[in-house]
């Protein structure tokens, strides 16, 4: 095929319009051609940036593949449930895939996907940004050098944040299962999809616990109105998830635009204000309809006796994620910046800071694992060179299946086998 690899954005959310900014910086290896979202507002966003002919502009992905195969591949970044239809529609059509994370909200859906990709012989990449850092990359070295031995034991810590957290998934798109799908699987699949991929082996048996603990609508304060624009109390000090906070007072009053960008692609003290007075993100954190949980740990065992517990919480000043790898002969600890290596023998410590993979400063969101996830499926799209893409799909297809289990086995409480997922 060669460069520049032609894209189409079927959904043109936040994700989806990150990912196309790798097309400004190099538009001689890739170019957005098309562009498919009911939303008018993002769809000629997209358009007017890129130079989208009309023609080529599209109201949902079901008019897009009304068409024969107009570009080498599309990048679908819709909704967690609109996942499965349009993968599905664009592999029949031949297009590459780049499919935001999750996959699909249920097994079966993942499944499908996975069965018409391989039927029609053309590359999944899965949003798995979390191999692509530079931090993974250079842990994966030590692994393989053997410095710390075998691994015996992994914890690995998601700090999701507590203002992520509540507008993502208290008042956001994420906030209830059935209109997306449980937060392990929207957060933190590729959180198991990362553990899996570091410790190299499959995980044989898994385990989880979880709560809605705080909240809720009993922990609503005495008085508190049902909007933070309406609320009596001192909201600026008194919540530290007030909707004034978090939008105007922390972000808006200085600059910083792009949590407010799920209001609108240009956010400014007006229309982020009438946002909050009347859609979903100026809600009371207590007044929602938010199901999904708030913490939650899933421990698991992988082949050759290896343990590994994983932590998902809203409830910290957000942070990179932090893990720690125990081997026979040493030990690494990260915070996804910094890593740090303890060896045993010598009872010396090595430390060393990790350079974004783009220290250009484009598309530095995970760490630079945007950056390095779309600049990889460009590759291989370009090469026709599946072995490019970190996040292949048997193992994707895995990792989700882990999720799965993981929440059958925090419902029912009960150990979950693997082998009978897959």
């Amino acid at each position: 095929m060669g460069y520049p690899v032609k894209i189409a954005l079927i959904g043109a959310g936040g994700r989806g319009r990150g990912y196309m900014t790798y097309a400004k910086n190099f538009p001689d290896k890739m170019q957005v051609v098309a562009v498919a979202d009911p939303d008018a507002v993002r769809r000629n966003d997209v358009a007017v940036t890129y130079g989208i002919a009309p023609e080529m502009c599209f109201n949902g992905w079901e008019d897009f593949c009304k068409l024969p195969r107009m570009c080498d591949a599309v990048a679908i970044c819709t909704q967690d449930k609109d996942h499965e239809l349009p993968a599905v529609a664009c592999a029949k059509l031949g297009y590459h895939i780049l499919l935001e994370k999750p996959m699909a909200p249920t097994a079966q859906a993942c499944r499908n996907i996975v069965a018409a990709v391989k039927e029609s012989g053309v590359m999944l990449s899965v949003c798995h940004v979390l191999r692509y850092t530079q931090y993974t990359l250079e842990i994966e070295k030590i692994i393989k050098s053997g410095e710390i031995g075998d691994i015996v034991s992994v914890q690995h810590l998601e700090p999701v944040g507590y203002w992520h957290h509540a507008h993502s998934y208290v008042r956001g798109n994420w906030r209830n299962e059935a209109e997306s799908s449980n937060i392990l699987l929207a957060k933190c699949c590729h959180d198991l999809d990362w553990l899996r991929g570091v410790i190299g082996k499959k995980c044989l048996s898994i385990s989880s616990f979880g709560s809605l603990k705080h909240f809720r609508k009993e922990n609503r304060p005495e008085k508190a109105a049902d909007r933070c624009c309406d609320c009596p109390l001192e909201v600026e000090t008194f919540c530290p998830y007030s909707a004034n906070k978090i939008y105007f007072r922390d972000r808006l009053a200085t600059g910083e635009k792009s949590l407010m960008k799920a209001f609108y692609p240009d956010p400014t003290p007006d229309n982020v204000g009438e946002a909050l007075r009347k859609g979903p993100y100026g809600r009371c954190v207590f007044a929602c309809d938010n199901d999904v949980m708030d913490n939650q740990v899933v421990n698991m065992i992988f082949e050759d006796g290896i343990t590994a517990s994983f932590t998902m919480t809203a409830f910290n000043f957000w942070s990179g994620r932090k893990t720690r790898i125990f081997g026979t002969l040493g030990d690494i600890e990260t915070d996804s910046s910094t890593i740090t290596v303890h060896h045993f023998l010598d009872d010396t410590t090595r430390s060393f800071s990790v350079e974004l993979i783009n220290p250009q400063g484009l598309l530095l969101g995970h760490n630079g694992g945007d950056f390095g996830l779309i600049r990889d499926f460009v590759d291989a799209v370009s090469n026709n060179d599946q072995s490019l893409i970190r996040s292949g799909i048997d193992e994707s297809l895995e990792s989700h299946l882990m999720v799965f289990a993981a929440e059958e086995a925090r419902l029912e409480n009960k150990v979950c086998e693997l082998k009978n997922f897959l």
